[in-house]
């Protein structure tokens, strides 16, 4: 039969409780006991030894990655990217799903589950700038998203004015003018809607374009619902459009549903235009055009960032980095890509 914990800690001769601090590496275990819980590991062959040879190490050999929401599809292809570039390097990674909750992603930074991997990858929803602070932790992490910026620990993130300003100029191109934003937040500043909005002015402004307040409509989460509804309010407010900026793909997708529902042609009536570059938007009705903001960039940049703490344990000063952008013109736009 395979050996258990009980049967490594009669042969240590300490508790079981002391042979599950040593697989969990607490710190409060005094060196010679903990070399005793290991040989007993190697001489038990518990776990075919992969346990006491992680423990020499100080490595599990994996990682952790803490998403939103894997029903939104940006975040489950992110993991496939993440999970491919960690694959590349040997590494296996555990996802955690936080639903935005703030109480589960405090949880995520703090738990018992971190014991499990070398590193974290965290793309807080529920968490904000003022939080910053709780990031200084002490085990490699990685943040993504753009909830927290000049944290104290590596961010990766995209450029979301420059790729929303393009996304709006790539419709001004096409002779639209009268351009709706779906998905925005009421108040916010930092965060991806803000931040999108943000471009999306730039790109008016830049233009000679006037702002209009009643072209731009509040949704919740991004998902396809919410796109539906909010094209549904903008429809209902009776104020003319000629093309659509959803503020991401998910978005995009149920506003076009909507339009069409309503008999709008697209790209002839409305034009519309999405971000993040799902899967999904090439397959849509038309294709939808989008923005690819580089999450295959993202996710490799990430990894390898966060394998080089691992590895280092260095205290390099922080990084913030960025991936490329690139606007994907498909059938839902009738605009030159502006380059």
């Amino acid at each position: 039969m395979a050996a258990t914990l009980r049967d490594v800690a009669k042969v240590a001769g300490v508790s079981f409780k002391t042979v599950s601090n040593v697989i969990h590496n607490h710190p409060h275990v005094a060196p010679e006991t903990r070399a005793r819980v290991l040989a007993a590991i190697e001489q038990l062959d518990y776990r075919a030894n992969r346990s006491a040879r992680s423990l020499r190490s100080g490595r599990t050999g994996a990682i952790g990655l803490a998403v939103p929401d894997l029903s939104l599809a940006y975040f489950a292809e992110l993991a496939a990217e993440v999970i491919s570039v960690a694959d590349d390097h040997g590494v296996v990674v555990l996802i955690e799903q936080t639903g935005g909750d703030r109480e589960r992603e405090l949880e995520v930074l703090s738990g018992d589950r971190r014991q499990m991997t070398d590193g974290l990858l965290f793309s807080p929803l529920g968490l904000g700038n003022d939080d910053a602070r709780l990031l200084q932790v002490d085990f490699p992490l990685v943040l993504l998203g753009e909830r927290i910026f000049d944290g104290p620990v590596d961010h990766v993130t995209m450029e979301n004015v420059d790729a929303a300003r393009a996304a709006t100029e790539h419709l001004i191109a096409g002779g639209r003018r009268r351009i709706a934003v779906i998905g925005a937040h009421e108040g916010e500043r930092i965060g991806s809607a803000g931040l999108r909005v943000a471009g999306y002015r730039q790109a008016l402004e830049a233009h000679g374009i006037p702002y209009d307040d009643a072209l731009v409509v509040d949704a919740g989460p991004w998902h396809r619902v919410n796109g539906a509804e909010a094209m549904e309010q903008l429809l209902g407010r009776g104020v003319p459009f000629d093309a659509v900026f959803g503020l991401n793909d998910e978005l995009a997708l149920g506003a076009l549903r909507v339009l069409r529902m309503h008999d709008y042609r697209v790209p002839a009536d409305v034009a519309i235009i999405g971000f993040d570059d799902i899967d999904e938007a090439r397959y849509s009705l038309p294709s939808l055009t989008t923005v690819d903001p580089g999450r295959r960039e993202i996710a490799r940049i990430a990894v390898e960032v966060l394998l080089g703490r691992i590895e280092r344990r260095d205290t390099e000063p922080r990084r913030e980095l960025r991936s490329p952008f690139r606007i994907v013109q498909r059938e839902s736009t009738d605009a030159p890509v502006l380059v």
